[in-house]
């Protein structure tokens, strides 16, 4: 296969003291990095100064979970932990050129909040906002907001999918030349260059305008994060980047040519989506350096937070089975379908009991796991990437900072060697990190194919 003429995109996903699930416990680990600004702030410069792409952040509006042992132990259950828009609107004024990706989701939020939020903060950072578009799948953030139980896994998709055209629609209220703040005139904005919304639908109404200008972007990057059947149409439909999981090789190729293959079914070119695995690299200047690294952590372990792990990936209660005895057969979940179906897979493939599970998926909680020199690890990112099994990667360290920092400085040059990362961002905004098309005004460009018609 010929080699790609394009260079891999990078995200720092940033999960505060590191990825593994016992990364807090980690002597080099910060165990209150979860509300330390100036944590995340070294994080994200140190990510600009290596030209990645973007920083992500996920976020879930509720704890994971009513045991209260388990949720003593373990830092990954969204417990004292900043809110996404608000930490990426204070990193936007610590760094210049690296995205903003934070999480939000449609399950309990109102496309207007969402819409407004995301303008500001592209506004705010000089185009570098990402939304990333999510429905949540945990009873516990439903019980959060009026809710006994959560929607339907159907009914969260087709809520989303309005949800995405609303928040879409809102960003176009105003064309980027609509507010001519004439003093002299005394005329503000033009009339005609304003455009209200008027939704009516099944589950939003949302008259409009936005009250912010259109974003410097056109309109903020959308990610997407589901690889279920819905989650795929919907990416299809309006994600640009895309966060995906995926074992192997092979899995990643299918899913690369699935999801690409079906942007022209809505009018999209295969280039408009970047998809972005995650990945969760332990490096070392040797192998067993790398391999001593990942059992430092395996051995922070806690049964109980690996179990609780376990039971919410596969959207299952197995406190009740031997845990060194196999996965059960379980019935589909309302939750994660695309995740269950993972850890369901990964189980029965590799033939892991529970405990095995739980310490094969604690530091990527079913991402793509590599332990190894930096030689190996870019060998692997390279064979996925000209492969067509991903556009690049959403990068997980497991421990933070260290986990990131071996990254950058043993991995990035490895890769730049080889030509397949920048040594200087070309652009300022991240649709241009990216290469993605600034969307143009639809009332804009619907005068210039009438200006070309006549």
């Amino acid at each position: 296969m010929a080699r790609r003429n394009e260079q891999m995109r990078l995200g720092a996903f940033l999960y505060p003291s590191g990825h593994h699930i016992a990364a807090w416990r980690h002597p080099e680990a910060k165990a209150d990095a979860g509300i330390d600004f100036r944590h995340y702030a070294a994080l994200a410069q140190a990510a600009e100064a290596a030209k990645f792409d973007l920083v992500f952040l996920a976020d879930g509006v509720g704890t994971r979970g009513d045991d209260v042992e388990f949720l003593s132990r373990t830092a990954h259950s969204y417990q004292a932990q900043f809110e996404p828009i608000t930490l990426l609107s204070a990193l936007a004024a610590v760094t210049e050129r690296i995205g903003l990706v934070g999480t939000a989701s449609t399950s309990f939020n109102e496309p207007y909040h969402i819409a407004r939020k995301f303008a500001s903060l592209d506004h705010l950072s000089g185009g570098r906002a990402g939304w990333n578009l999510v429905t949540s799948s945990s009873e516990h953030e439903a019980r959060n907001f009026n809710r006994v139980r959560h929607f339907s896994h159907e009914e969260r998709y087709q809520r989303a999918e309005e949800f995405a055209d609303v928040v879409s629609g809102l960003w176009d209220s105003w064309e980027d030349d609509a507010f001519l703040r004439d003093k002299a005139s005394g005329r503000y904005y033009e009339p005609a260059r304003r455009h209200v919304l008027g939704h009516r639908g099944r589950h939003f109404s949302v008259q409009g305008p936005l009250n912010v200008a259109r974003p410097p972007q056109g309109q903020p990057v959308v990610v997407q994060a589901g690889s279920s059947e819905p989650g795929k149409e919907l990416a299809a439909r309006r994600g640009e980047v895309v966060f995906t999981a995926q074992q192997t090789l092979e899995d990643a190729v299918a899913f690369y040519a699935d999801l690409k293959g079906r942007l022209a079914g809505h009018g999209r070119r295969p280039e408009d989506l970047k998809i972005l695995p995650g990945v969760f690299p332990v490096v070392g200047h040797s192998e067993a350096e790398a391999r001593e690294k990942f059992e430092q952590l395996q051995a922070l372990i806690d049964p109980v937070v690996g179990l609780a792990l376990v039971s919410a990936l596969t959207g299952a209660d197995l406190s009740a089975y031997p845990l060194d005895g196999p996965i059960p057969e379980l019935p589909p979940t309302n939750g994660s379908k695309s995740r269950q179906g993972l850890m369901l897979d990964l189980a029965r493939r590799e033939n892991l009991t529970i405990r095995q599970l739980y310490q094969r998926v604690a530091g990527a909680r079913g991402h793509w796991q590599l332990v190894g020199t930096p030689a190996q690890i870019a060998d692997a990112l390279e064979e996925r990437f000209q492969a067509y099994g991903a556009d690049g990667f959403n990068v997980m360290a497991p421990v933070l900072p260290g986990g990131l920092t071996d990254f950058i400085e043993l991995v990035l040059p490895e890769l730049r060697r080889r030509g397949l990362f920048r040594t200087d961002y070309s652009g300022t905004t991240l649709r241009e990190h990216l290469g993605l098309r600034r969307p143009p005004h639809p009332a804009a460009r619907r005068r210039a194919d009438a200006a070309d018609a006549a």
